[in-house]
């Protein structure tokens, strides 16, 4: 068995050099893509611009974002997959030969174990949510059979065409091996298409979203604590990084598996939250909420608010503050952007149209 994961990993650190090698002039362009698709984009950008054209797809890109990044960690602790830039150190397999030289970038050292890739199991995610809901707004009443081709073909090929552009991002950066960025791509995917067929997250109410938060962290701290009563330290791969990243300063705490475990589930029930809110109840499900002018300033706003919010670091020097605040913060994002946004701006349209009457 480890004799066939050496020749496994063997071969993608051969892609590895092959991309640094012949494609090192194309390096920000995958530094860009890498970072384009992590799931902090899905929060602070796609997910305000959805909510207000399509709500149901909104909410989706939330749940599908968020429990597919539950669910990649819980894989990650099972799997212990290793990653290229301490894998290569580490290994026997070049006991007879030169170790291959494998470049590191600022983003290449994340802490967290590397089977499946979340960044490419997250994009796969958000982006099937994105291209099926585009798929039914734009063929709903579309009667040609030749243009529904056309628009289906397009779109699909521009999803693969992203996951792609994000797997070899990946693989570029020495972040994972090839066979890890194509598991996240299929597990993306197969959670995204669960959620087509899961109704039940459109009318959930507030305690739904405070047990299904619970149960998430409840599970994952149960999960590391068992494992780690028998001898087994979920968090080994911390120590990898610390070890072999050529640069201390390119390891953050926001890369450890608790960090994402509680940013995500802070946004999931900061959605409950905002739904549940009168706020938006008031602003929202009223009749100028359903206006085309109300809705693309709420999206206006929030992208700028959430950009300028997006600003604020919480202090690493205390890791269990850093994870409370990392949760306060995340809860912060649909809140404002679901209810407060759209609150303030609701009744400062309303009092500008009393002004004119």
């Amino acid at each position: 068995m480890e004799s066939g994961m050496d020749l496994i990993h063997g071969s993608g650190i051969q892609m590895v050099q092959y991309l640094q090698t012949n494609y090192k002039d194309s390096q920000n362009l995958f530094l860009f893509i890498s970072f384009a698709a992590d799931l902090r984009n899905t929060f602070f950008v796609f997910f305000p611009i959805w909510f207000y054209l399509c709500e149901s797809v909104g909410i989706k890109l939330i749940w599908v974002a968020v429990i597919g990044d539950w669910l990649n960690l819980v894989f990650k602790w099972i799997l212990f997959g290793q990653r290229p830039y301490w894998w290569v150190y580490e290994t026997t397999f070049y006991s007879n030969s030169s170790v291959p030289v494998v470049e590191q970038f600022p983003v290449t050292c994340e802490t967290g174990p590397g089977s499946p890739s979340g960044h490419a199991m997250g994009s796969a995610g958000v982006y099937y949510v994105m291209v099926t809901a585009l798929l039914t707004l734009l063929l709903q009443k579309q009667q040609q059979q030749l243009k529904k081709w056309c628009a289906h073909s397009l779109l699909w090929m521009g999803f693969w065409g992203v996951q792609v552009c994000v797997c070899l991002s990946r693989i570029f950066l020495a972040a994972h091996f090839p066979h890890q960025v194509i598991t996240g791509v299929i597990s993306g995917m197969a959670v995204a298409e669960a959620f087509n067929h899961l109704h039940l997250i459109y009318k959930a109410s507030l305690k739904q979203y405070v047990y299904t938060t619970a149960f998430l962290f409840v599970f994952a701290l149960g999960f590391y604590l068992f494992l780690k009563a028998f001898g087994v330290d979920l968090l080994w791969s911390v120590e990898k990084a610390r070890r072999w990243c050529v640069n201390a300063e390119w390891i953050h705490i926001d890369t450890t598996p608790f960090a994402g475990l509680l940013r995500n589930l802070g946004t999931l029930f900061g959605l409950g939250l905002a739904l549940s809110s009168q706020l938006y109840t008031d602003s929202c499900k009223g009749e100028q909420g359903q206006r085309l002018s109300f809705k693309l300033g709420c999206i206006v706003f929030s992208l700028i608010v959430l950009h300028l919010f997006d600003a604020f670091k919480p202090p690493a020097r205390n890791e269990l503050l850093f994870y409370f605040l990392s949760f306060c913060k995340s809860a912060a994002v649909p809140l404002t952007a679901v209810a407060i946004i759209p609150y303030c701006l609701f009744h400062i349209t309303r009092t500008h149209d009393k002004k004119i009457l």
